[in-house]
C-alpha cells in the first residue's frame, strides 16, 4: 500500500466516458460515506456503477488493511475511453449507418486521512 492509496478499477463499463465523468465529478475529493449517498440519490445509470467501483475499493480496504470507512476519502477519479462496439444501423433505400456502442473504465484512488 503505497501512501496508503488504495485503487479500485472499474473496466468495460456500459456507458461512455462523457456520462461517467458527469457522476465522477460529483464525488471527487468527497468522504466515502457522502459520496455513496451522492450515487444513492443520483438517477442516472452510471451512478450505479461507479457506486459498485466505489464499495469494491472500501471492501479492499477493509478487509486488507482493517481500515475504518469513516477515515477514507475519494483522493482521485479517473474516466477514461475503454473500447467501442461497431454495429450497422439499417437505413432507407438499402443504406447502412455504423453505430459506435462505447463503453468506459473508471479509476477510484482513496486515501486515509491522517
Amino acid at each position: 500500500m503505497n501512501d496508503n492509496v488504495l485503487i479500485a478499477k472499474g473496466i468495460g463499463l456500459k456507458s461512455t466516458p462523457s456520462k461517467l465523468a458527469l457522476v465522477a465529478n460529483l464525488i471527487r475529493g468527497k468522504d466515502v460515506g457522502v459520496a455513496l449517498m451522492y450515487l444513492a440519490f443520483c438517477r442516472k445509470k452510471a451512478a450505479g456503477m461507479i457506486a459498485k467501483v466505489l464499495k469494491s475499493a472500501v471492501a479492499n480496504a477493509q478487509y486488507n488493511y482493517n481500515i475504518d470507512i469513516d477515515n477514507l476519502y475519494i483522493r482521485e477519479v479517473l474516466v477514461g475511453k475503454a473500447f467501442s462496439l461497431r454495429r450497422v444501423h439499417a437505413r432507407a433505400r438499402g443504406k447502412a449507418c455504423r453505430v459506435n456502442k462505447c463503453y468506459g473504465n473508471v479509476v477510484i484512488k482513496l486515501l486515509k486521512r491522517m
